[in-house]
């Protein structure tokens, strides 16, 4: 049996960056460091960080006035970082950058008077943190939520012709642009993102997925299940008629799975660290699988800088003064 490795998979650069953060301030201030919410949505990572001493919390109330806070590379809600300042909590801010670009576009938007749709997932962090930049103006104004072309279909617009749309960054691409096509045929004057918000190492991922797939009897993808990237990964294997499954680890792998395979592609979410890739390598191969080789695919380089207070605190060795915000 063969083991074929997508290229790119795992890491991308604002989980690098996320999980730099809670890092280097466990360095520099000792724990505890709290995170709101998963710092990234990987059961591996967060343990790990949680041995070192991050507390993990889903409410700002969990943390004593004056504490250390970082947001999760999801984004928050200008009312969270609101209630961090009246708290007078010390910020370190790990969002994406590419969360935050569409964090900027929805509230320019919004200060131009615009109605905003955002298309994505229902529950999940970053939407939340995204339909929380909107500010419901007295004109009634406001963002809406959609997630299929039939959500579309029952959308109720206040102004037709000043309505603008974003998206969640870790979409399927196919799906999102079905969803865009009924937007557009629905408001043909809606505005959309100058560049599309779906991020690169997503739009990487999914296409090398798709690669491998095609090369593939069956797919395992290295992922949480509540990483939205993850399960796309999954989804867009499935699309291509193969068998896939979503792994955490080697753990879970049946070896009733792999009956009659002569090719398994193993990929990885964005949050997932390489190490539990290496360790699903190394059980297949126990199991009798040959040598992993890795496909050709898209280069990344892009690295993301560490939030400006972080770095000053890291370069002083002093703790800042509380109520400070990483975006400053």
């Amino acid at each position: 049996m063969k083991i074929l490795l997508a290229n790119p998979r795992g890491f991308c650069a604002g989980v690098d960056r996320a999980i730099e953060i809670v890092e280097r301030a466990l360095d520099t201030f000792g724990a505890p460091i709290y995170v709101r919410h998963e710092v990234v949505h990987n059961r591996f990572v967060v343990q790990r960080l949680r041995d070192r001493g991050a507390v993990f919390v889903d409410e700002l109330s969990e943390i004593p006035d004056g504490g250390t806070v970082i947001f999760s590379a999801h984004g928050v809600s200008q009312q969270v970082r609101e209630k961090a300042a009246r708290r007078r909590l010390t910020v370190f801010d790990a969002t994406c950058p590419l969360v935050t670009k569409v964090h900027l576009e929805v509230a320019r938007h919004c200060r131009a008077g615009h109605e905003v749709v955002l298309i994505g997932h229902k529950g999940h962090p970053e939407v939340e943190g995204t339909m929380g930049q909107y500010r419901c103006s007295a004109d009634g104004a406001g963002i809406y939520l959609v997630e299929t072309p039939d959500d579309v279909a029952n959308l109720e617009i206040r102004n037709p012709t000043e309505l603008a749309f974003v998206t969640q960054t870790t979409l399927s691409m196919d799906d999102t642009a079905r969803v865009i096509e009924a937007l557009q045929r629905r408001f043909p004057d809606i505005k959309g993102p100058k560049k599309d918000d779906i991020c690169y190492a997503t739009q990487n991922r999914q296409d090398a997925v798709t690669r491998l797939a095609q090369q593939c009897d069956l797919v395992l993808v290295v992922g949480s299940p509540n990483s939205s990237n993850s399960n796309r990964l999954k989804e867009i294997a499935e699309k291509q008629q193969r068998q896939a499954y979503l792994i955490d680890g080697p753990e879970d792998i049946r070896r009733s799975w792999l009956d009659g395979v002569r090719r398994v592609g193993v990929t990885a979410g964005a949050s997932a660290p390489e190490v539990l890739v290496g360790n699903v390598i190394r059980q297949l191969q126990a199991w009798g699988a040959d040598p992993a080789e890795e496909l050709a695919g898209e280069r990344e380089t892009v690295v993301f800088a560490l939030p400006k207070n972080l770095l000053s605190a890291m370069d002083s060795g002093e703790t800042l003064d509380a109520g400070t915000d990483g975006q400053r």
